[in-house]
């Protein structure tokens, strides 16, 4: 069974803060001893890197789950809990993450590339840190808050700099197998390749750049891009490639005409994606050594090809390499450089909304008006106070009296509810 897979999900879960504590000072011939409740941990957080580390998401396949540390709890004599440690995920360069609606949420398609899917929560507040001259023994700390956990599609488009093109059974895996080290399975049936194959062209010191990456994509057939054959299913694999190199069979054994080839490759990936339109392209004919050398001069001379080669033979290999090679280079040229790091934060949001539930009961959310009511001890009259004092800091009652909130009328914050008491 082949360990490429190119389309998996991801559930990850960022840690939960730890709980501030609600302890007091108590030591012989201390008199009232004030309050001394350490704050809790924060969770960790969740990332994504794109690395080269990884080529495939097989090991999200059959295991997506993915867990960051919680942080532990605060205590008493001001000792703060541990933060949780924070997991990075390593994914393929060229992995795209999208919700479950399909919406693209980040492209990480450079190496180094790290991207926050989770954030861990944070810890609560130690009674100690509600201490203020109004409130000199705070009997209520802060409930850590819950991580986030989310769900994610994640779709890999392979980060080659050239993408070979061609119909099933035209000597793709044989010429990636003669250009680069890579061992794809060759057979004489169409189909053969299953799989995306990745073969690294290593060039010397007389070039420019030691390397680049050629992959072999699985052949299409007319209609791919409406979803017949095998070739819809690698069709994205093409997007990222420099340069592309359309492989034409030119043997006499061929099913189908080298010019009604090339006409339906082009056609097929122009309707998938137009801009393959204008990306260079080397159009090459394959397997010269089955068939004569006349029609293979005539197809040259009109134009129909820019190189052809036998992978056989090894005739014109070499010539195509370099062809190759200037093609990536004329690419790389109008690239800037990307930094060693890119670190891409989701946004936070801010402020609060005011919806209703289906029952008609309205619902403050937003997270520092949940946070404002995430207390232990949330029943005492100095907890309610505070939540008073700081649901009115934040503007929430005055929301709530202009959507038509009336005095005893139930209002849902968090995972609580309250009756609503106007605030003069």
């Amino acid at each position: 069974m082949s360990s490429f897979v190119d389309s998996a999900q991801i559930h990850v879960k960022a840690g939960d803060g730890g709980a501030g504590s609600t302890s007091f000072r108590r030591e012989a011939h201390v008199d009232k001893g004030g309050p001394d409740g350490g704050d809790g941990g924060h969770g960790g957080d969740v990332w994504l890197l794109a690395s080269h580390n990884v080529t495939s998401l097989f090991s999200f396949k059959d295991h997506p789950h993915r867990e960051a540390e919680n942080g532990t709890h605060g205590s008493g004599k001001k000792k703060h809990g541990a933060s949780g440690k924070s997991l990075v995920v390593e994914v393929p360069v060229g992995t795209v993450v999208k919700d479950l609606e399909g919406n693209t949420v980040v492209d990480l398609d450079q190496s180094g590339m790290k991207w926050l899917a989770g954030k861990g929560g944070q810890g609560g507040r130690g009674n100690a840190r509600f201490l203020s001259n109004s409130r000199r023994a705070p009997n209520f700390s802060e409930q850590g808050e819950v991580g986030q956990e989310m769900w994610y599609n994640l779709e890999l488009k392979l980060a080659a700099d050239v993408a070979i093109i061609g119909f099933p059974n035209v000597g793709k895996s044989t010429l990636i197998s003669m250009i680069s080290a890579a061992k794809p399975k060759i057979a004489d049936y169409p189909f053969t390749t299953l799989v995306p194959n990745l073969g690294v062209v290593h060039l010397g010191d007389d070039y420019e750049f030691s390397d680049f990456i050629v992959a072999d994509i699985p052949g299409l057939i007319e209609g791919a891009s409406q979803g017949k054959g095998l070739g819809h299913e690698f069709l994205r694999h093409i997007e990222r490639a420099e340069a592309l190199l359309v492989l034409i069979d030119l043997s006499d054994q061929a099913l189908i005409d080298p010019a009604t080839q090339l006409e339906v490759l082009i056609r097929e990936i122009t309707a998938y994606m137009p801009e393959l339109a204008e990306r260079p392209r080397l159009v090459v004919g394959s397997k010269i050594d089955a068939t004569s050398t006349s029609k293979v001069d005539q197809f040259l001379s009109d134009g129909l090809l820019d190189l052809a080669v036998s992978s056989t033979t090894n005739q014109g290999i070499k010539e195509l390499v370099n062809r190759l090679y200037l093609m990536v280079k004329d690419a790389k040229s109008s690239v800037p450089t990307p930094n060693d790091e890119i670190v891409i934060h989701r946004p936070t949001a801010s402020g609060f909304d005011l919806i209703r539930d289906p029952d008609g009961v309205v619902r403050v959310i937003g997270r520092a008006a949940e946070r404002s009511v995430a207390l232990s001890n949330i029943g005492s009259p100095e907890a309610l106070d505070y939540i008073q004092a700081r649901l009115t800091k934040l503007g929430v009652n005055r929301a709530l009296r202009r959507m038509g909130v009336r005095e005893g009328d139930e209002v849902r914050i968090g995972a609580f509810s309250f009756d609503y008491q106007h605030d003069e």
